[in-house]
């Protein structure tokens, strides 16, 4: 490969291409049978059915007696009918044996219906006393059959499907599988990152800024946004800048089994980026150079058939590939959608936003209303404007700039 270092770029690569590469060479990655337990938020291999019905007995679904409507088909305030009180049911305490006509027993919400009951009269609509032959019910008013009883299956029929291949699942979902029966899932494994942050500058998160020195914002940042797009184990490591150390320490990613490695800076045309030629040398380096702003140094490449993305130190640059490049990667690897994660809003735009025709434009925005205002300051290493912003508008490569007064989509920073 052309070595860029203080030459500068000779052409940079589309956004489109570049994606266009990523779509092509990263599917998805195997599968595993996780607990019912810890399946909330993992991305379903397979479909799932219902192993058995919900509820998979006749249940009360109020508090009150149940009985065969037949017996009180004429019972009215008037004329109530006296019907024996034989017994009680309870969630988990049902009823032992079946009821007569005539018969009644006491009857919790969720306890199961006795054999020869068909409904569940509300409590208030009858009142208990002393017969003659012991406890009765006096029934005031009649009930239809099937009244206040849940059948079987009314929630779910067994073999019902519940959940889809490449379902993301919810609370919910994991609770309706439980319920069924279901006690594991297959899942797609999460794709494990190993971020490399190289700079001799640079000092752990937690240090006190001092001397030629900054701290670290990349790995925390990056592990978040991992994390946020599906990834499981998430490790961090320090590179100084040397061919050598950059060389030992891809080689032990590339060794180590992981998905997907991230490194952070080293990407440009500096004496001491290393990261492009190392790859290059050791694997594949498949894109260098971006048309897009920020993170015009930005790249990829595969090493032991595992992406590896190159990433530029500045902060906002680093943000930017990491979300045209990385995430959707780590996301398709994962099960799931290669689509940005954000919240999306139309917007008119309140002051023009300036571009340039052929390349990509990730533009900081703050929102006041239904307007949107461009960020005043673009430097690529100023992190604090995506703290004051609202969310990116993208800007495409065709346009050159944005007019007032147009609608833009914005993607929100906030979930």
């Amino acid at each position: 490969m052309r070595d860029v270092r203080m030459r500068g770029f000779r052409e940079r690569a589309t956004v489109e291409r570049a994606l266009d590469v990523l779509e092509q060479r990263i599917q998805r990655l195997g599968d595993e049978p996780v607990p019912i337990a810890a399946s909330a938020g993992r991305v379903a291999a397979e479909p799932v059915c219902a192993r058995v019905s919900v509820p998979h007995f006749a249940r009360a679904a109020m508090d009150g007696y149940a009985l065969a409507s037949e017996a009180i088909a004429g019972a009215t305030a008037g004329a109530p009918v006296e019907l024996a009180l034989v017994g009680a049911s309870f969630p988990g305490r049902p009823h032992a044996g079946a009821i007569r006509p005539g018969e009644a027993v006491r009857i919790t919400t969720g306890a199961p219906v006795p054999e020869g009951a068909d409904a569940v009269l509300m409590a208030e609509r009858a009142e208990e006393a002393a017969g003659s032959g012991g406890e009765v019910v006096r029934v005031r008013e009649p009930v239809p059959p099937g009244k206040h009883v849940a059948a079987i299956g009314e929630d779910v029929m067994a073999g019902e499907p519940l959940v889809s291949a490449g379902r993301r699942l919810r609370p919910q979902d994991v609770g309706v599988l439980a319920s069924t029966g279901v006690a594991e899932v297959r899942v797609v494994r999460r794709p494990s990152v190993r971020i490399l942050i190289t700079g001799d500058e640079l000092l752990p998160p937690g240090s006190l800024p001092s001397g030629s020195c900054i701290v670290d914002a990349n790995s925390l940042v990056l592990s978040a946004l991992a994390r946020r797009d599906g990834a499981g184990d998430v490790a961090v490591e320090y590179v100084p800048d040397r061919r050598e150390a950059v060389r030992g320490a891809l080689l032990a990613c590339g060794a180590a089994g992981g998905d997907v490695v991230l490194v952070s800076g080293g990407s440009s045309v500096g004496p001491e980026d290393h990261a492009p030629q190392v790859l290059a040398e050791l694997g594949e380096l498949s894109v260098h150079g971006v048309a897009m702003r920020p993170a015009k140094p930005a790249g990829f490449g595969f090493l032991a058939g595992r992406p590896v993305f190159l990433l530029p130190g500045n902060p906002v640059s680093c943000l930017c590939a990491y979300e045209f490049f990385a995430g959707p990667s780590i996301r398709a690897l994962g099960g799931l959608p290669r689509a940005w994660p954000h919240r999306r809003r139309r917007c008119v735009v309140a002051s023009k936003i300036v571009s340039q025709a052929g390349r990509v434009d990730y533009v900081r925005v703050r929102i006041d209303g239904d307007r949107v205002y461009p960020i005043a300051t673009s430097g690529a290493s100023i992190l604090s404007s995506t703290t004051r912003a609202d969310g990116v508008v993208i800007v495409p490569g065709d346009e050159e700039a944005v007019v007032e007064g147009a609608e833009v989509e914005v993607l929100l920073y906030d979930a």
